[in-house]
């Protein structure tokens, strides 16, 4: 900010005022105006008072601070009353403009009498009569103070007249004014019909300093009623990023963490709360601070009925909060207020729908939002069971019949159930095969560590008098061995229980289950040899395959010998991808999936068709990948962990977006970030899934959401974890969408960030487009200077690799950006000038003919840039012969661009008659009416035959036309 010292007169007031405006909002801003107001007086010029006055309104209505601005309009009306001609025309419009402002202030401060704003609302009605003005405005304000103390009759009358009368140009504008007959329909309990009135806001059509940033708040909440959640998603993540910046915003601020609260996105609603610390505090305007303490409220309530209540939050500086603190602190405070608000309105209804508010259940138990959120409530089981309410815990006989039933069916969550069994059965007596089976699973649930625990099970069974499921729990000890990398030991311990089983069993001594049971042990253990050391294939293949005459057509309805089955072809599958066989691999994945499924396995199938995509993903078959992971999803269903269902959903989002899917894909991605998040690797395989989703959103002009999720991601991406690739395309994306937003000295900044780690890659294009891309968002930002320095950067590079046209782009680029600088007019001729030798000695060199005809038209476009910047480039005070010579030289670039142009034919017609046009204008302007008409005919006859329905064409023609006009008069 400039200096209070420099306020020398009513200009540098202006220009002081004008720089102000553009400052953040806030305390500070506010004390500047407030310093110009006290420079304005010195000028002792009515009108820089009143100009001064109005901008501390101004910025005091856009701030936390809106209570004082009652004190400068007071000024304002008693200045003109007193001396209305100190007023000019802009200002006079403004001051009847801010006596809207001033009705809804007074609403929000509790202390002001509601005569007094019924008064001011007469006071109001009355000026405006006078003035002219229609009664639009009026009506507006006394539907605010209708609604806002619960006078529903009053609130539709004063409704209808709003919507009745004329607007003119004291109406809110268009967005506002949606913005407030959508409120009213969504308190009369028609979400429907207030989305439908906020359309316009929403898509674009409508908008000004504070729309759609109000709209996309208040849309949340109706959107998840309706079960719009995609919607509801989408407004958060593009409606925070408008509001985060705007100190103003506090109501709308408040409806995102209430949006949190509603979703299961607690964490990310402490993290909203956390950057706004002054919110809970800032006295200035007191309804919006109710409303913001309302949503911490819920919020609070909410992580307290998880069970986190003492988990520390954000709050009031000055203290340590947990969140069953800040509950009862922050329910008091905003019903305090409602409480002043409801005795000055005489009425129950602010404080009844706080109560309202506060006291919301949660609309979803968790909606995904793409960015980084830890999961506050503990997630449940993948698959629970669910059973009747019992009175007293269930009996050992029916825990053991519930945990044979599973295993015996290979359900989910067998092993948990033993887990019960194991606890009953501790510190009681029970038979020994009771005991090996509770020895066996908790065995299984061990892994490579559960070794001697099914020694101890097989010493069990047989002592129970089972020796086939003895023999068998021994197999099962040797094949942990081998997961526990002993494959020597696990190859030598099978044999003894692989001949005694197929002893028992030619004996009829033990049956086909146990028997299959050792033979699969047997071939796993001689599979992990040929994976570990690419060694014995054949004897693992005769394995599997006396294992599969074993159980082959003998399955039924035993699901543990389809299994069995299921799995040896899915060992053949094995065998022959690494024979490197994988035409052959996938067809027997895909038996081995059909034969768990079809044996009401599904779950079991997940892993063979991963293996299926993989395969297909080598072979370039991106129809069969996809097939594949979307029947891995699909049988997976809610048993597949957390991780394996990122990882699923990351896989096919990447082969969705490869085919162009993108929305599909991008739905895909944010599922994988959400279920990475569930697992707890959110810095890992999260942050790849929204770098991913952050891509597919741009491609869908999805830039404020896609700016969000990349910012997600990039504070958990490292060169280290993703490769310094996954980091450059990410800010690569960012700074695209940041330049879609208008954003462009941030996305300058990520531009530069990016190429300055590719700048040490080999290959130096994206060094080269990187580095043009941020000197393209300096200009935008008006950082000239900064600009030139990048495109000369980016010169230097394309020059090395020899790319003729983006060395030519960056001169041209150059060449307008200094205009802006010290190098002035002349800097630019020479940078346009270099631009074009540039092409002409490259295209002396080239002899392939494409290649010659793509770099003949960066020529054309070359002299057409050219032509444009001289004419452009005439100072407003430049003299007559000055502008003549100017244009004489536009002129000159002009036509040689046309003859370049025509030189490519059909192929450079539109180009062609662009920069014929652009002649024609150069030699009305130059005094030549016949030279500009002749030209306007050139550029019908080059369209005589063309397509009518052409928009290009149909815009020549009309532009010809008009050109022409001046000579047919």
């Amino acid at each position: 900010m400039g200096a209070t010292g420099g306020i020398a007169d009513f200009d540098a007031l202006r220009r002081a005022m004008a720089e102000n405006s553009e400052e953040p909002e806030g305390p500070a801003r506010n004390a500047r105006a407030e310093q110009l107001l006290a420079e304005a007086e010195k000028l002792n010029i009515p009108l820089a008072v009143v100009e001064a006055l109005g901008h501390q309104l101004k910025v005091y209505n856009y701030s936390s601070e809106k209570d004082k601005m009652f004190v400068p309009f007071a000024r304002l009306l008693r200045l003109w009353d007193e001396r209305p001609g100190d007023f000019d025309e802009y200002e006079t419009h403004s001051l009847y403009w801010v006596f809207k402002w001033m009705s809804a202030g007074m609403l929000d401060q509790p202390h002001i009498p509601l005569a007094s704003i019924e008064k001011w609302l007469g006071e109001m009605e009355h000026r405006y009569r006078l003035a002219g003005h229609s009664e639009r405005a009026v009506r507006s304000a006394e539907f605010s103070v209708a609604a806002h103390v619960g006078d529903f009759p009053r609130a539709e009358r004063a409704y209808a007249a709003w919507l009745a009368a004329d607007r003119d140009r004291m109406a809110d504008c268009h967005a506002c004014e949606l913005h407030g007959q959508g409120g009213w329909q969504l308190r009369n309990g028609r979400d429907a019909e207030a989305l439908e009135l906020w359309r316009p806001v929403l898509e674009g059509e409508y908008s000004c300093a504070h729309e759609p940033h109000t709209v996309l708040a208040s849309s949340l909440v109706p959107l998840l009623r309706l079960g719009r959640t995609d919607e509801a998603r989408a407004h958060h993540l593009r409606g925070f990023r408008l509001v985060r910046p705007m100190e103003s915003m506090r109501g709308a601020y408040a409806d995102h963490v209430e949006f949190c609260a509603l979703t299961g996105n607690e964490a990310r609603g402490l993290e909203l709360l956390a950057e706004r610390p002054a919110y809970f505090t800032d006295a200035g305007q007191p309804r919006s601070r109710m409303d913001f303490l309302a949503v911490v409220t819920l919020l609070m309530d909410r992580l307290t009925g998880l069970g986190l209540g003492e988990q520390r939050v954000p709050g009031p500086a000055g203290r340590a909060w947990s969140a069953a603190e800040l509950a009862g602190h922050a329910r008091a405070e905003a019903l305090e207020l409602a409480a002043r608000f409801d005795a000055r309105n005489g009425t129950s209804y602010v404080g009844d729908r706080v109560r309202e508010r506060m006291d919301q259940r949660p609309l979803a138990d968790r909606l995904p939002l793409g960015v980084r959120a830890a999961r506050t409530a503990p997630a449940g089981p993948l698959a629970p069971v669910v059973r009747a309410p019992a009175q007293e815990p269930p009996s050992l006989s029916v825990l053991l019949a519930e945990a044979r039933r599973l295993s015996d069916t290979l359900q989910p969550h067998a092993l948990e159930a033993w887990a019960a069994v194991a606890e009953a059965v501790e510190g009681t007596e029970v038979d020994a095969y009771v005991r090996a089976e509770v020895a066996d699973h908790t065995a299984m649930g061990r892994g490579p560590e559960g070794a001697e625990l099914f020694e101890r099970a097989a010493e069990l069974y047989a002592r129970a008098g089972d020796e086939g499921e003895a023999i068998a729990a021994r197999a099962r000890a040797a094949y942990v061995r081998a997961l526990a990398g002993e494959v020597d030991v696990a190859t030598a311990a099978i044999g003894e229980p692989y001949d005694r089983i197929l002893a028992l069993y030619a004996d009829e001594a033990t049956g086909v289950r146990q028997t299959a049971s050792v033979l699969m042990s047997r071939a796993r253990i001689l599979m992990r040899r040929v994976h570990e050391r690419s060694e014995g294939a054949f004897e693992a293949e005769q394995a599997v395959r006396e294992l599969l005459a074993l159980v082959g057509g003998r399955g039924g309805s035993d699901v543990r010998l389809v299994s069995r089955a299921a799995e040896g072809r899915a060992m053949l599958a094995e065998l022959a991808e690494h024979a490197g066989d994988g035409e052959r691999a996938a067809e027997l994945f895909r038996q081995a999936s059909a034969q768990f499924v079809g044996a009401e396995l599904p779950w079991f199938a997940v892993e063979y068709e991963v293996r299926v995509a993989a395969l297909a993903h080598e072979q370039g078959d991106m129809a069969e990948a996809e097939r594949a992971l979307r029947a891995a999803l699909e049988h997976g269903g809610p048993h597949v962990e957390a991780v394996g269902r990122a990882q699923l959903h990351l896989q096919l989002a990447e082969v969705l977006g490869g085919r162009g899917a993108a929305q599909e894909a991008a739905e895909h991605a944010l599922q994988a970030a959400h279920w990475a998040d569930e697992a707890g690797e959110s810095a890992t395989l999260g942050a790849w899934a929204r770098h991913q989703l952050g891509g597919l959103l741009l491609r869908q002009g999805r830039f404020a959401e896609a700016a969000e999720v990349l910012e997600s991601a990039l504070a958990d991406l490292s060169a280290e974890t993703h490769g310094d690739g996954a980091v450059v395309q990410t800010q690569w994306w960012l700074g695209d969408c940041l330049s879609e937003l208008g954003e462009h000295h941030v996305a300058a900044e990520r531009r530069l960030q990016a190429a300055e780690i590719a700048r040490h890659w080999p290959e130096q294009h994206d060094h080269a487009t990187l580095a043009h891309l941020a000197a393209e968002s300096l200009g935008n930002a008006g950082l000239a200077a900064e600009a030139d320095r990048a495109y000369a950067r980016a010169g230097e590079l394309w020059r090395a690799m020899g790319n003729v046209h983006f060395l030519v782009r960056s001169l041209r680029a150059r060449a307008w950006l200094a205009l802006r600088t010290e190098a002035g007019t002349a800097g630019a001729r020479r940078l346009m000038t270099a631009a074009v030798t540039e092409c002409e000695s490259a295209l002396t060199e080239l002899r392939d003919a494409a290649a010659r005809e793509r770099l003949t038209g960066e020529l054309g476009h070359t002299h057409r840039q050219f032509g444009d910047l001289l004419a452009r480039s005439v100072p407003e005070d430049a003299q007559d012969a000055a502008i003549q010579d100017a244009f004489e030289a536009a002129l000159a670039e002009t036509t040689a661009a046309i003859a370049v142009f025509a030189g490519l034919g059909a192929d450079g017609l539109h180009s062609r008659t662009g920069a014929e046009l652009a002649a024609g204008w150069l030699e009305a302007d130059l005094s030549r009416p016949a030279d500009a008409a002749a030209r306007a005919r050139a550029v019908l006859d080059a369209y005589r035959d063309a397509d009518p329905e052409d928009d290009t064409v149909r815009a020549r023609r009309a532009e010809a036309r008009q050109l022409l006009e001046p000579a047919e008069a």
